[in-house]
């Protein structure tokens, strides 16, 4: 029997989220282009969902909004939580209408496996540990960068970006011997530097979610 030419089959994609809380244009594009500056390699070419939640009952030029975002190289794939003009322009622009958490059923997550390296990670390395956990022993240096769909424990310092739940798991958790990171992420929410100087980033923590924010907990040596 010949291969069909296409093939529709389900699968499950990680889409980060940008909650837009204001409708005053100028606003959003200089904190925007504040936190491009900040984590530009994080957000470029990233497909995001926007949350339109807190501004559902309020005027705002879509068009102009969407222009804003692709003018940065944001890739607009879909609106959530909009009211039924919103929808209808994202429509007209050729965007999906995405059902949020808590609209859309709860998927049954997958069991996972665990990946382990003995070895310190390098600036400019990358390692992804693809529906597993990840355990590291060793330090993850500046500029390095590491992934996991499940959590990610560190057995040394954490100076790079550490990226756990990134299939959407927002039950995973960020565990370092040493917070120093540039970038902490779980299921697509995000903190950089400065988040994490409120504690004190010598010392044993855990990154994890509580809501829709993240919090760090200081561990017993």
């Amino acid at each position: 029997m010949a291969k069909q030419n296409l093939e529709l089959k389900a699968t499950s994609f990680t889409l980060s989220v940008l909650h837009i809380n204001n409708s005053n244009l100028d606003i959003i594009a200089a904190e925007l282009d504040n936190k491009l500056a900040q984590a530009p390699q994080f957000f470029l070419g990233a497909p995001l969902v926007l949350n339109l939640a807190a501004i559902k009952h309020t005027q705002i030029d879509f068009y102009a909004l969407k222009q804003l975002l692709t003018d940065r190289n944001l890739i607009i794939v879909g609106i959530t939580d909009a009211n039924e003009e919103q929808i209808e322009q994202a429509k007209n622009m050729a965007i999906a209408v995405v059902k949020s958490g808590k609209q859309a059923a709860k998927a049954e997550l997958p069991k996972r496996a665990t990946k382990i390296v003995k070895q310190n990670v390098r600036s400019g390395q990358q390692i992804y540990a693809q529906n597993a956990d990840l355990v590291i022993f060793g330090a993850v240096g500046n500029g390095a960068e590491v992934i996991a769909d499940g959590s990610i424990h560190i057995y040394g310092a954490l100076r790079g970006k550490a990226m756990a739940g990134a299939a959407g798991d927002n039950q995973s958790v960020i565990i370092a011997n040493s917070l120093e990171a540039e970038l902490v992420s779980i299921a697509g929410q995000y903190w950089l530097t400065e988040h994490l100087q409120q504690y004190a980033l010598d010392q044993r923590g855990c990154v994890r979610l509580e809501g829709e924010s993240l919090t760090v907990e200081s561990l017993p040596q």
